[in-house]
């Protein structure tokens, strides 16, 4: 048995040896010990096999065993003494029966996700490629704890791209890469309540998590109504607030363009009051009735805070974005982004960084466009088919659609039907501030073919119809 690698051991303990292993025996003893501790398989209080049986046993020298029993001790798993038998220490509880691991994330069969892409348009082999490259021309030090800006050659490429596609002005000594838009903000709401704001304006509706970020840093939200114009400046002149969030180019969740009246308006209320905008450009680039609408700190590159990310231009998962600062907010930013993570992950950084000079990201952009384009198309047709009460936005772009229900609908029990069918979507409520308002559904159509876009819908047309 001594030149076994099967289970052997008196008092039913098993310990698997293996001699061709590169782990020295005194470890895989260690190991299954530690592992039928854990798992409960010895009891607290069980008595092991002294060191000379156990070593005989599994014809290993004594020295092999005692040194293991001994690390164990160390950690706190046996209890040992001269003259007394080894046991397992009593302080170590068994675990609590535990189920396999699952995630949070929904898991319908359709997801109509405003802000899901295409996932399955991502492509993989030229990313793959700018991660090889990535590597293979990456500098040693590149794998060591990065500028907390990030990479130097990403944010020289981001300038070139956002000042070309966006009209940014962009510096990139100015220029913060982050893991996508909820870090950038949550840095500056931080920022914002380490400076004693207390009020920040909403678009509402607005994304939900723009509410959840600020709140979270300690600020109070002051809501802002948005028309067919976009942000109501009118209204944001008597609110009091220092700061806002806005979605200028492809409002959200109405799709409405904030015009060139409003946009002059905005930065005015900025100027006049030393005050700060902070421009989400979520999915500008992803316009398919018109070219897109220039980003709104390149006309007031001191008073506007821009984010953007990868998320909807390739990827969620990627959690890469960049912020565009005035020069008197990048240094406080980048001490507290600084702190939090000493800046993001490189490979992925240098990856981007490659993949948009070689111009892969707008290749990608051009393809994407017109296959988001017929997605839409398919949207309209089926709500018309199959939700005739509710009324669509006109604007074509983006991943998703607004559509306005029926007065007498209950938004909530629509949702809770449509999930019952295996279709999730959100409410037009969730991304309200003040209660009320007509009942809507944001759609979104990225991420799903044309076919489960009609199976979809056709679906939330029986919700609407059983619990409407």
């Amino acid at each position: 048995m001594a030149n076994s690698s099967g289970p052997v051991g008196p008092r039913g303990l098993l310990v698997e040896l293996d001699r061709e292993a590169e782990t020295p025996l005194h470890e895989q003893i260690e190991r299954r010990i530690r592992n039928d501790v854990r798992t409960g398989r010895l009891a607290a209080g069980s008595r092991l096999p002294s060191t000379r049986a156990l070593a005989a046993e599994l014809g290993v020298s004594r020295g092999v065993v005692t040194e293991a029993y001994g690390q164990l001790a160390a950690e706190g798993y046996l209890l040992t003494g001269q003259g007394a038998p080894t046991r397992v220490a009593r302080s170590v509880r068994g675990p609590a029966a535990t189920a396999p691991a699952r995630s949070l994330l929904p898991s319908h069969r359709y997801r109509l996700d405003p802000g899901l892409p295409d996932l399955a348009g991502f492509p993989r082999d030229r990313w793959l490629r700018s991660l090889r490259a990535a590597w293979r021309r990456a500098p040693i030090d590149a794998i060591d704890y990065p500028d907390p800006r990030g990479v130097p050659v990403l944010r020289e490429a981001l300038a070139d791209y956002l000042g070309r596609v966006r009209g940014a002005a962009v510096d990139p000594e100015q220029t913060i890469v982050c893991t996508g838009f909820a870090q950038a903000l949550s840095l500056i709401a931080r920022w914002l309540a380490q400076r004693g704001v207390e009020r920040i304006a909403l678009e509402d509706p607005g994304w939900h998590a723009h509410r959840l970020i600020v709140e979270g840093a300690g600020l109070s939200v002051v809501p802002i109504p948005v028309d067919a114009e976009g942000l109501r400046v009118d209204a944001l002149e008597t609110c009091g607030a220092t700061a806002v969030v806005t979605t200028p180019a492809h409002q959200f969740p109405t799709g409405a363009v904030l015009g060139p009246e409003r946009r002059a308006a905005l930065i005015d209320w900025a100027e006049r009051g030393e005050r700060l905008i902070v421009e989400d450009d979520y999915d500008a680039e992803l316009r398919h009735d018109r070219g897109g609408v220039g980003a709104l700190q390149g006309l007031a590159p001191e008073r506007v805070a821009y984010i953007g990310s990868a998320s909807k231009r390739l990827a969620p998962g990627m959690r890469l974005g960049w912020m565009l600062t005035p020069s008197w907010l990048g240094w406080p930013l980048l001490s507290v982004k600084a702190v939090e993570d000493r800046g993001s992950e490189a490979i992925g950084q240098l990856a981007l960084h490659d993949f948009i000079v070689r111009g892969e990201l707008e290749r990608h952009l051009r393809r994407m466009r017109p296959r988001y384009q017929r997605r839409r198309e398919a949207l309209v047709e089926a709500v018309t088919r199959h939700l005739p009460g509710a009324r669509l936005g006109e604007g074509a772009a983006g991943l998703f659609e607004l559509a306005e229900l029926p007065a007498d609908v209950d938004e909530h029990s629509v949702i809770a039907a449509a999930a019952e069918r295996g279709v999730g979507v959100e409410g037009l409520g969730l991304h309200r501030f003040r209660p009320g308002g007509p009942a809507g559904l944001v759609l979104g159509f990225g991420g799903l073919p044309e076919a489960a876009i009609e199976q979809s819908v056709r679906l939330l047309g029986e919700a609407l119809r059983d619990r409407g």
